[in-house]
């Protein structure tokens, strides 16, 4: 806890480390009662010749540890060998060769509510080092370019802890003479500390084998508290189709013996990547049709192939420093997507990370935690782990990927292994690799690293009917973001279609083009302030399909009319440029009944027509359906405002929209419903969601639509009727977020049954918290305030505040934005109880003020002095004092 201004670190000031360490043997007894726990930490150090400093001290890290002795190559030193505070162990003189420390200190994991290195949770030792915890377990030098082998050797209570786990292969097991017994763990692969792993407890688990493509057999264990082994097949299913599609699609075999899995009930994150052994919190693991929703089963899908594909990209290959953090995180996610994409549905995936992306990332670009993907500098590295860093940085990859093509982003994948397996790299050797790979030079991409903000491209177009020729001007341009005012322009692969009268695809030639095969989709590359691009042999005036597939991560300005957009709701043969025709009609619709004050009535019949078509039209995709008929968000359409946004006006316009679309289509909405109800056992399957999806999203419109408008009872009736029939939990929680909503009888009803059938399961009871947290209903704040009363609340457990003050704070922008300010009172002081006991999930619901700017006056300073409060309380972690500092700058 921190009460002076931190000092910032930053990116300009790194050097390489003075010292590197070759190998740690590592002695971790762990304590029954995990008050003290006793850690001895045997360092192999040599000096670093790339130091600039060839006489500076050694200067170790470590934080709430009590030390107990030190040894210089076996020497125990006095307490005037070395200096120690609150951060450092400090040893002036060391010899020049090669030499040996050797710490003893006492750790209490009991007492750790940061869940931040070694703690202790529902009676499992468990350890989350990234990004700077292990210095929480020993004195190190904790910092990602510090890559070293470690052997730990873990000793616990027979009784207490009879699994013992650590990162790479067993290499002994014993009991010892006083009844504790013991583990040896031996990880050949160098790396930095932070991906050290150590779990131990009571432990059930599941094991598999994978075969790699060289014909080794790999041991696949998956460890669950007992009694939840069942749940874990899917994600064994999901490990071994990661592993397979890793080879096939870029050639990265598994490389230790075994690979093993933890899920665990408190953590702090999805999950972590520690080599060979991956720690999960367990609602990314466990599952069944019981307890688990489609959208938890292809969660579990991406996360466990997010984790397993780090052990090339983060593992093998790790960080520099802790600004690259994109390097690993970016990557990694544009591969998770990938293979989504592979598993399930191209089309929909793109939609469900674009939805994402312009949910979280766009609002983080255009406020005041802006930030670049490779940020220049930081006070508590903790607070990066942001949309910025995750999807924004996988949306450069997935620019350099559409540029080289699938073959040439390989080729640069395979040089990037060759060059750097083994070392910490940086963003330049991602990128030069990539570049060097597939014969292109996207050295300019580097600024997409360097630069924070969303792009303004706006695109105007022409049409010469006598030339026969269509001209595409496009232009960019970057608003000034913290600390950035002037930007450079941008690499920006704008991937465009011409559809002509008749709905067909036009085949496309840009001028002094020399003789290629026809495409029907050309990716523009531009790299200017503004450039024109223009189109021969176009024999009819065409609409344009501009930035298919998302082709860059920009808000999109164009000069299309209202009939041009309703013809590519209908005939756009890209789908996402189909889908996003409809997003972009409805949010004009709303800002536009907004900005008059009069209702959005044409909107709702051409948005009512579109979705009529998709609905039946029998070759249509119906997980695609599902997508296309989920109108913009609250936040994305409060985006799209920008300035002096009302909350209360989004959700009234909004909501009128939405109840005009169904009282236009209930019948079709309704015929949907019923012809997409599946027969037979719950399966898990893309095609089998979809279904579920396009079922779940009309039995939404249907709950709104007016009296008579179908032939059987109202739609709440129906969403009751779901609920009681459900024979999984992707239906049943479907129709009790519907009822949630409204102050009838069967809400009620509803909510006391799932709770008394389910309140043993804390994952499903998350579900039961959050839509309480979501609801529209007058009385939510209320509500929420006594949830976190309830017996069931845990202000300790990540999940637990997460689904309800989390959900409340960034899923219901309704009730958080309060005109009398009480929902910013009510998180604001949450933030203040949580930030001395966890920093890093207080910092997170922090974030939910970042906005503030955008709102209109009176919520404006509501919000601000909120802020302001927490920004004037002491003491306050660098967490939270960074996003609330950072938040209130101009």
């Amino acid at each position: 806890m921190r009460t002076e201004d931190p000092r910032p670190i930053k990116l300009v000031d790194y050097q390489p480390p003075a010292f590197l360490i070759d190998e740690v043997h590592l002695t971790v007894e762990l304590d029954p009662a995990a008050e003290a726990t006793r850690v001895t930490g045997e360092l192999k150090l040599r000096r670093n010749p790339s130091s600039a400093d060839p006489r500076a001290p050694l200067v170790l890290d470590g934080e709430k540890l009590k030390l107990q002795s030190v040894h210089l190559n076996g020497e125990v030193l006095s307490a005037n060998q070395y200096l120690l505070d609150e951060e450092h162990l400090t040893l002036p003189e060391v010899p020049d060769g090669p030499f040996t420390v050797t710490t003893e200190a006492l750790i209490s994991p009991k007492d750790n509510t940061a869940l931040n290195g070694l703690y202790f949770s529902d009676g499992i030792f468990c350890t989350q080092c990234e990004p700077e915890g292990f210095r929480r377990i020993t004195y190190y030098l904790d910092r990602p370019d510090v890559m070293a082998s470690f052997r730990t050797r873990i000793i616990g209570a027979s009784d207490a802890t009879p699994v013992l786990l650590s990162n790479g292969n067993l290499e002994a097991s014993g009991t010892l003479e006083d009844g504790r017994h013991y583990a040896e763990w031996h990880d050949p692969f160098l790396k930095p500390a932070y991906l050290f792993a150590l779990v131990a407890g009571r432990l059930g688990h599941i094991e598999d084998k994978f075969v790699t493509r060289s014909g080794r057999d790999v041991t696949l264990q998956i460890y669950v508290e007992p009694g939840n082994e069942a749940r874990a097949h899917y994600a064994m299913d999901a490990l071994k189709r990661s592993m397979k599609w890793d080879e096939e699609r870029f050639g990265r075999e598994y490389d230790l013996d075994i690979f093993m899995i933890v899920a665990v009930s408190t953590f702090n994150m999805g999950a972590m990547e520690n080599k060979g052994l991956n720690v999960f919190n367990d609602k990314f693991i466990l599952a069944s049709p019981e307890t688990a929703t489609d959208a938890d089963y292809a969660g579990i899908e991406s996360v466990i192939a997010h984790e397993y594909f780090h052990n090339w990209t983060g593992n093998r290959i790790t960080c520099r420093d802790w600004f690259q953090l994109c390097l690993k995180e970016g990557l990694t996610v544009f591969r998770d997507q990938e293979f989504t994409s592979d598993m399930r549905s191209r089309p929909v995936k793109r939609i469900a990370d674009v939805r994402g992306l312009r949910g979280f990332q766009f609002p983080e670009d255009q406020g005041p935690l802006a930030h670049p993907v490779r940020p220049s500098s930081y006070i508590e590295i903790n607070n990066f782990y942001t949309a910025t860093v995750y999807e924004k940085g996988a949306e450069i990859c997935r620019m350099m990927y559409t540029l080289t093509g699938r073959e040439g982003f390989r080729a640069g994948m395979d040089t990037y292994f060759e060059r750097h397996d083994g070392e910490a790299a940086t963003v330049e050797d991602f990128v030069h690799a990539i570049g060097d790979g597939a014969g292109q030079d996207l050295t300019p991409f580097l600024t997409w690293y360097a630069q924070a903000g969303t792009p303004d491209l706006t695109a105007t177009a022409r049409y010469d009917s006598e030339a026969k020729s269509f001209e595409l001007q496009l232009t960019q341009n970057q608003k000034p973001t913290p600390g950035q005012t002037e930007k450079k322009p941008l690499p920006i692969p704008v991937a465009v279609g011409l559809i002509g009268p008749d709905g067909q695809d036009m085949p496309l030639k840009l001028a002094g083009e020399a003789n290629v095969a026809p495409e029907t989709t050309k990716v523009l590359l531009l790299n200017e302030r503004e450039q024109s691009f223009r189109f021969e042999g176009i024999e009819a005036r065409p609409v344009p399909s501009i930035l298919r597939g998302f082709s860059a991560p920009v808000t999109l300005h164009d000069d299309l009319s209202e009939e041009d957009r309703v013809f590519l709701m209908i005939h756009d043969s890209d789908p996402f440029n189909q889908w996003e025709a409809m997003q972009r009609y409805a949010t004009r619709a709303v800002t536009q009944a907004i900005a008059s004050g009069e209702a959005p009535t044409a909107g709702a019949k051409a948005l009512a027509e579109a979705f009529r078509l998709l609905l039946e039209d029998p070759q249509t995709d119906a997980d695609y359906a599902a997508q296309a008929l989920l109108l913009p968000s609250e936040i994305q359409l409060a985006q799209s405002i920008g300035e002096n946004v009302d909350p209360q006006a989004v959700h009234d316009v909004r909501e009128t929209l939405r109840h005009a679309i169904a009282a236009e289509i209930a019948p079709s909405l309704h015929k949907a419903y019923e012809s997409h109800r599946l027969s037979g056992p719950y399966r898990p399957e893309a095609e089998d969601a979809g279904h579920r999806a396009l079922r779940n999203v009309c039995l939404g419109y249907l709950a709104v639509a007016p009296a008579g408008a179908i032939e059987a009872s109202d739609g709440i009736a129906l969403a009751k009727r779901q609920f009681d029939e459900a024979d999984n939990m992707t239906d049943e929680i479907a129709a009790l977020g519907v009822l949630s909503h409204f102050e009838r009888p069967e809400r009620s009803a509803a909510l006391s049954s799932f709770y008394e059938q389910w309140q043993g399961d804390h994952l499903v009871m998350d579900k039961w918290f959050s839509l309480q947290a979501m609801s529209m209903l007058d009385g939510t704040l209320d509500e929420v305030k006594a949830l976190t009363r309830h017996p069931l609340f845990n202000l300790r457990n990540p999940n637990r505040v997460r689904a309800v003050i989390g959900a409340f704070a960034s899923g219901n922008p309704l009730h958080f934005h309060r005109k009398d300010g009480s929902g910013y009172r009510f998180i604001t002081d949450k933030v203040l109880e949580i930030d001395p006991l966890n920093p890093q999930l207080a910092a997170r619901l922090l974030n939910s003020f970042r906005s503030w700017r955008q709102m209109e006056p009176g919520r404006r300073a509501l919000m601000r002095e909120q802020l302001e409060r927490v920004a004037g309380t002491e003491p306050l972690s660098r967490d939270v004092y960074e996003i609330a500092t950072k938040t209130l700058a101009d």
